[in-house]
């Protein structure tokens, strides 16, 4: 009897112990374990920049940095100027201001002896923003030195009426008139021996030139 009762006692403290068990596994969400949940994949990254295209015929307003001229500079020197203002598209700034162009000078002709005036040519191939460099395709820029016609009329009629003046002194009327001869032939001697102007351009000069092809460029998104 004594030994029966044992036997009974021990199997209720065994299905007791396999009820807890079970009772504590219920309480275990479905498809977790007793360590801490999985954390969700990060969610996609957000773009930091973005495509945008500067349209033909956009003027770029720029200011050379360095100095061109006719008589110093030759066909393919480099030349460089900065945007003296943002170019904006939809009310964003895709080029600031002081960005940087590069280009290289086409034609550098020196004043010529009477024959012609002279002239200073270039064009900008480049641009460089946020450390990327683009292609650009822009209106050339040239300038051509002002006529002097005035000043050479000017040299050739003192010269004949400092001759006539001397010849009248030597000769009366007769060497008045070939005084003035000589004299405007002295004036004329002037003009052709002495060139004309040449085209300077130094830092800060206008070099505005306008985009002939669209150009797309990378910005940065805020």
């Amino acid at each position: 009897m004594r030994r029966l009762l044992i036997l009974t006692l021990g199997a209720a403290v065994a299905v007791g112990a396999c009820g807890t068990t079970a009772s504590d596994d219920a309480d275990i969400p479905a498809g977790a374990s007793g360590s801490a949940a999985t954390p969700q994949a990060d969610a996609p990254a957000r773009p930091t920049s973005r495509e945008v295209t500067i349209p033909a015929g956009t003027t770029l307003p720029l200011a050379l940095t360095g100095a061109l001229a006719s008589d110093t500079s030759a066909v393919n020197d480099a030349v460089t100027a900065e945007l003296t203002r943002p170019i904006t598209i939809d009310g964003r700034d895709v080029l600031p201001a002081g960005t940087r162009l590069s280009g290289v000078v086409t034609q550098a002709d020196a004043s010529a002896r009477v024959k012609g005036l002279a002239t200073l040519a270039f064009r900008f191939t480049s641009l460089s923003v946020d450390g990327v460099q683009y292609d650009v395709q822009a209106a050339p820029r040239s300038q051509t030195a002002a006529a002097t016609k005035g000043e050479d009329a000017a040299k050739i009629g003192i010269g004949a009426g400092a001759g006539a003046v001397v010849g009248g002194i030597i000769g009366g009327k007769k060497g008045a008139a070939t005084g003035a001869a000589i004299g405007g032939g002295a004036g004329t001697g002037v003009v052709l021996a002495t060139a004309g102007e040449d085209v300077r351009l130094g830092p800060g000069d206008d070099a505005t030139t306008q985009l002939t092809a669209p150009l797309t460029v990378r910005v940065r998104v805020r």
